[in-house]
Formats: C-alpha cells, sequence, structure tokens
C-alpha cells in the first residue's frame, strides 16, 4: 500500500483566478505541522503564502497517526501551536465528537483536569482543523507537487528566486521555508548537512555515535539469530546484519527507524481486519517468534489511548514496528529510492501485524489479543486504514552557524537568540541490530535520557550560513546533532519553530534584509507578542552531568558489574551520565552494584558516592569499600543531601594500590526505602 500522489494540484481557499507561476511572499515547502503553521503566520502577517506539499494530506505526523503529542513540559508550548491544541479542545468539547465512547468514558495520562488545552485526538479530526485554519486565511494549498531533485531550485547569488515542481509548475517567492521531515529544498539550495550520527568528540558529546549497553527496547532473553539455530553458516534472520555495531561514542551513517503510528481500535463496527501485505514472508518476524517462544511478549506494550476507542500505537520492545537498519538510503534518496523504501516499510508492518493475529505458531493469547484490535475504518480512508505518513523520525540535518547539541539540551550551554523552546528528552530509537559477543541478537542506539528543564532553541541554528542562501529558513530539519535533534524533533515544536521562521521571513521582507541579517532583538519581542514562549520560568531541574568533567576518577553505574534486576531512573534531576539505577524496594539482599576501579599511582584517595535524594531513599544502605588495608563498611542515609555540591557523599580516606583496582560494592541488604545507585569518584589525597 503505497502513498498516491495527485496529478494535479488542489487549492483551498485558493483566491480567484491564481497563476500557478505566480510569485508569493513565502513559499512553503512540506504541508507537516510546521508548514501549516509558518503559512498561518505570514498570513497573520499580512504576506501571500502558500504550501506546497508532496502528498494528499496535510499535517504530516500529527495528522498521521501520531496523536499522542510528545513534549516534556506543555507550558513551553505557546502561539498558534497552542492555539491549535485549543481547537483540539473545543472540538471534543461537543457531545457529537463522541461516536465510539462518551468524554466521560475516555481517559488519558496526557490530559488534566481544567485544561483548556487537549494533547491526544484522532487523525482526521487533527487534518480538518489544519484545513479550516487555512481556509480561515485564505491560504492556497498545492497538493501532489514534488520538487524537481535535478534542476529544482533557481537561485540569482545566494538567493532562491524560484522552485519548479516535477510537473513543471514553478512558485516564485522572495522568502523560501523547508518545512519537510526530508530536507530536499534545504539540500537543492546548496546548504550544508549532514545525515547519520555523529561521533561524540565531534560536538564533545556523550551521547552521539554507537550506543552500546542500552537496555531499553532491548533482547531481556537471549535469542539466536540464524536461519538454523546454531548454525552460522545457514546464514543471519532478516532484519540483522553481519559484522561489528562500531565502538563506542563513533560516528556512522546510520539513521534511528523509522515506523507508522497505527490507529487501531477495539470498536467491532469500526474495525477492520489486518491486511496480508503483497510479498509477505514469515521468516521475516521468525526473530520476533524465537523471543516469545523464549517467553516475552511486549510488541504492542505502546498502544495509547485516542478518543472514540481508538489509539495510538508506536513501537515498544526488541522486535516491534520500528523497521531498525532498513532506512539508511532515506534521507539522500531519490523518490523512487524512497518508495522504495517506504514499500518495504509498509510490508514490514502490515505483516507484522497479520503475523501477529494469523500465524498459528502465535502462541493463542497472543493472537486472541491482536485480534481485538485493527485498523479504524474511518481513519485513512484512501488508503484502507493505513497512515498516510511514514514516520521519517530524522532524515537530513542542516549544518549552521549555531549546531543544537547536547550541552543545550542539558543547560550547559544556553542558546543565543531563542526562537522557541525544547522539553522532551533525548530520544532516538534503536539504528541497528547485529549478532552481540555471545551469538545472540542485540539492537543498538535507543536512547532515552530525560531529566533536564525545558531550553531554548537558537534563531541561527534554523537559518543556513550567510554564505550559502539569505532567504531560506529550515525549521524542521534544523541544524543540531543526531541526539540534539532526537530532543527537538516533536510536533509541537516543530509547529513552534514553523511560526518563527515564517516571522523571521516576513521581517526580512520588510527590512529589505537576508534571514541572517534581521533583527533578532525585533524578531524576539513579535514573537513574544504572538505568545510565543522563548524562556523557561518555571521550576528547573539540576541538569545531567557530564563525567569528563569531574575531577578525579568517576565511574559511572552504567560501568558497575550488577547483580539483581535494578532499574534505569531518571526522575530526580542531577544525575551523572543518562540516568541513576534504583532497586525498585525488591528483592532485598540479593542486588549489589560492584565498581572495580583500576588504579595506576598507589596513595590514599577519598571515596564518594553519587546518588538522587527523595524522601523515599534508604536511611541505610550498606556499601563495601575493598582498600589495600581490607573490607570497609560504611553506611548511607540517601534522604540526606549529599554533601560535595549535592552530588556526592563522601565515604572515607582509604589507600590503594598500583595495579590492584578499588572495589565498591553498594548493596539494598535490609534497606528500608529506596536504594540509589549514580556513580563512585575516587579523589587522590595529598
Amino acid at each position: 500500500m503505497l502513498r498516491i500522489f495527485l496529478a494535479s494540484a488542489l487549492l483551498i481557499s485558493a483566491p480567484a483566478g491564481l497563476s500557478a507561476a505566480e510569485d508569493f511572499d513565502v513559499v512553503i515547502y512540506g504541508g507537516t505541522s510546521s508548514g501549516i503553521v509558518a503559512a498561518l503566520q505570514a498570513a497573520r502577517m499580512g504576506k501571500r503564502a502558500v504550501v506546497i506539499e508532496p502528498g494528499e494530506h496535510l499535517g504530516g505526523l500529527t495528522s498521521g497517526g501520531l496523536g499522542a503529542t510528545d513534549i516534556g513540559n506543555k507550558q513551553a508550548i505557546g502561539g498558534i501551536a497552542r492555539e491549535f491544541y485549543r481547537r483540539i479542545y473545543a472540538h471534543y468539547s461537543r457531545p457529537q465528537a463522541w461516536k465510539q465512547e462518551t468524554r466521560e468514558h475516555y481517559q488519558s495520562k496526557r490530559q488534566k483536569p481544567g485544561e483548556d488545552t487537549m494533547w491526544t485526538f484522532e487523525p482526521h479530526v487533527a487534518e480538518d482543523i489544519y484545513r479550516r485554519m487555512l481556509a480561515e486565511r485564505q491560504v492556497p494549498v498545492f497538493f501532489g507537487e514534488r520538487l524537481d531533485l535535478r534542476a529544482g531550485v533557481q537561485r540569482q547569488g545566494k538567493r532562491i528566486t524560484a522552485i519548479r515542481m516535477e510537473s513543471g509548475r514553478v512558485f516564485g517567492g522572495r522568502m523560501f521555508i523547508d518545512a519537510s521531515y526530508e530536507g530536499d529544498l534545504m539540500a537543492k539550495a546548496g546548504v550544508a548537512y549532514t545525515v547519520g550520527r555523529e561521533s561524540n568528540s565531534a560536538y564533545d558529546e556523550t551521547l552521539d555515535g554507537v550506543q552500546l549497553g542500552s537496555k531499553k527496547h532491548q533482547f531481556k532473553l537471549p535469542v539466536d539469530p540464524y536461519r538454523t539455530p546454531g548454525d552460522p553458516t545457514s546464514g543471519l534472520l532478516p532484519g540483522i546484519h553481519a559484522g561489528s555495531p562500531g565502538e563506542h561514542g563513533q560516528g556512522d551513517r546510520r539513521v534511528q527507524a523509522y515506523n507508522f503510528r497505527m490507529c487501531m481500535t477495539d470498536a467491532p463496527e469500526n474495525r477492520l481486519p489486518f491486511p496480508k501485505p503483497a510479498g509477505y514472508d514469515p521468516l521475516r518476524y521468525e526473530l520476533l517468534l524465537r523471543y516469545m517462544q523464549a517467553g516475552e511478549w511486549d510488541v504492542i506494550g505502546n498502544n495509547a489511548p485516542m478518543p472514540n476507542r481508538k489509539t495510538d500505537t508506536n513501537n515498544n520492545g526488541a522486535v516491534s514496528t520500528d523497521n531498525i537498519g532498513m532506512n539508511y538510503d532515506y534521507p539522500d534518496g531519490d523518490y523512487a529510492t524512497r518508495e522504495r523504501i517506504w514499500r518495504e516499510h509498509v510490508q514490514y508492518q502490515q505483516g507484522l501485524m497479520w503475523f501477529l493475529a494469523n500465524d498459528p505458531r502465535v502462541p493463542a493469547k497472543v493472537r486472541q489479543e491482536i485480534n481485538r484490535w485493527g485498523l479504524a475504518r474511518d481513519e485513512f480512508a484512501d488508503t484502507g486504514g493505513w497512515p498516510h505518513q511514514l514516520y521519517v523520525r530524522e532524515a537530513r540535518r542542516m549544518i549552521a552557524d549555531v549546531v543544537m547539541t547536547e550541552q543545550h539540551c542539558q543547560g550547559e550551554v544556553l542558546a543565543a537568540e531563542p526562537v522557541g523552546l525544547a522539553a522532551y528528552g533525548m530520544d532516538s530509537h534503536n539504528t541497528q541490530r547485529y549478532v552481540d559477543e555471545t551469538g545472540h541478537a542485540r539492537n543498538e542506539g535507543d536512547v532515552e535520557v530525560h531529566g533536564f528543564s525545558p531550553y531554548p532553541i537558537a534563531y541561527r541554528s534554523i537559518v543556513p550560513k550567510a554564505g550559502e542562501c539569505g532567504n531560506l529558513l529550515v525549521p524542521v530539519c534544523l541544524s543540531a546533532s543526531h541526539i540534539a535533534y532526537g530532543s527537538i524533533r516533536m510536533e509541537p515544536v516543530f509547529m513552534v519553530l514553523g511560526q518563527s521562521a515564517a516571522t523571521a521571513a516576513c521581517q526580512a521582507i520588510d527590512a529589505g534584509r537576508s534571514v541572517q541579517e534581521i533583527d533578532t532583538k525585533a524578531l524576539a519581542a513579535r514573537l513574544l507578542a504572538d505568545d510565543q514562549v522563548l524562556e523557561w520560568k518555571g521550576p528547573k531541574r539540576r541538569s545531567n552531568i557530564d563525567p569528563r568533567r569531574l575531577p578525579g576518577i568517576v565511574m559511572d553505574d552504567t560501568q558497575a558489574q550488577l547483580e539483581g534486576d535494578w532499574v534505569e531512573g531518571q526522575t530526580t534531576g542531577g544525575f551523572i551520565c543518562s540516568h541513576y539505577l534504583h532497586d525498585g524496594r525488591q528483592q532485598q539482599g540479593a542486588k549489589r552494584a560492584r565498581f572495580v576501579i583500576p588504579i595506576e599511582k598507589s596513595g590514599s584517595y577519598e571515596v564518594r558516592l553519587a546518588y538522587t535524594t527523595l524522601a523515599n531513599r534508604a536511611t541505610n544502605v550498606p556499601v563495601t569499600i575493598e582498600a589495600a588495608d581490607g573490607q570497609h563498611q560504611v553506611t548511607v542515609n540517601e534522604r540526606r543531601e549529599p554533601a560535595v555540591d549535592k552530588l556526592f557523599q563522601p565515604l572515607g580516606t582509604f589507600r590503594f594500590e598500583r595495579g590492584k583496582p578499588a572495589v565498591v560494592v553498594v548493596s539494598n541488604a535490609k534497606a528500608d526505602g529506596y536504594v540509589i545507585v549514580d556513580a563512585v569518584q575516587l579523589l587522590p589525597k595529598r
């Protein structure tokens, strides 16, 4: 099932006599949520704007199945984006909006009492609202128009004058905004960009590049990766690649996995069965079958409820809807390449659901659970209930004068000239599946680091370098490292940046300047007047801490030898690296975190333990230090704030000998609360 591109453009509320070759003030390529908001802002500022959408629908992911809005803190979202969510709320305030259930019956964790916004919705409702908003401003929209990738950008010097579509239609403009997920206009305008993951060393980060050791969306049980179990000569199962995953922190061209955000329903009168795709191959799901046979079933564990007994179903677990490793050629691909990849993603995910619902080898309870669901008959009617938008989580990323990085996300660096706030954690889905050193299947690339406050996004990250293009803004494929983009890439933030980009474009037109030369103070003033949020004034969480910036020897919990099932935590900010560990107040006495720290120079060292404090922590955490003169027992009260920088609690000074490691063991034996383990620090004493 593929996208169907219209041969001719459709216009929404287009003025009479509009010529396809007529010039506009602001030309927006991409009818995503960002592109729609950009067009609305330009029109509200008195400019003639046009939206050019390669497909048939408006709204991108927001109307393409992603109804469970991802945003860390809703108060970071203002302007037209917030207006959109208010309109969603107004829609569902009407009794006639509820067909399969009542408003009182519907429950969502994303909705709080007293709010005048709503952040969960059905796909068709989002698109209807977008269409009405554009119609109110009489913004023309051309559907089915794709940029000519060979010679579609016409320039005079450092400015774009017009863009030509494959159909031959030409759109002239004074300012251009690339609001697409792929960044085609940006790339064909000669703007520098990158694809894939930078190395950690590129921007002095810790969470970029190859990320080995992640436990999220990972195999919890060993699964044989070979076609014939135990026989490497039989070849690997589909979806697993041969060779090394790369070194930790190393950059590569891999892209985080794509999928479709399915809108499912359990309402029998509105339910369509999952289709069996052409070319269905059950071998594609052999890895999942073995995983289920080993005892793990979590494929649809991320099944967020939407109004009217529908869902926004996302990837969950080691093998799910993410088509890992199958999208590397998408960002820079031509239309034929992307269509092939799109087709393969449809085939994989439709086949996955058909397999789970019908294959007799699947446990009966799983088939029963899956067959309770189906595609929603009243969504995506032109594609048989299947989403019209592939979740392109990441494609090209511009390289501008400012590159947003991990340090911006965590508050270590404050972006100048802000044009909006990002509020979600640094989030990357897996990028590859390989065979680990034990001979089992393993995923790599997942990063989920939260625990920091909303932070500003720099204006210079949405405009190219001055020498490249003076009248282009890029609010979606903006300038950011892979891991920072994983935080910024949320639909509400794209809307915020779309509005800011359009505001800058209009001010550049009025001032007769390039987008790099505008008065950014005047830009900020207009954004604030339009209810954008440029500074976080709410409670601020302590930022995560990079151990490389700490003195002495620091070993994070990720390097500890663990006994028992420890749980990763991020609830309380101010921890080292991506998380801390807690014992869940379970298996008392059976959990230990053992830090084995190499000693290169003999001497006395102060030993410190890092933890985050709360009232539910244990007051009697037993810690054992193995030093040159034997073992030492220390008890730590984790309800008390650590004495050193509110981060480390000194345990004492001990002597260690070169060549014999220092060993620090934290246990949950007889603990009277949660036991927290974050890091151990050794400071040499003089």
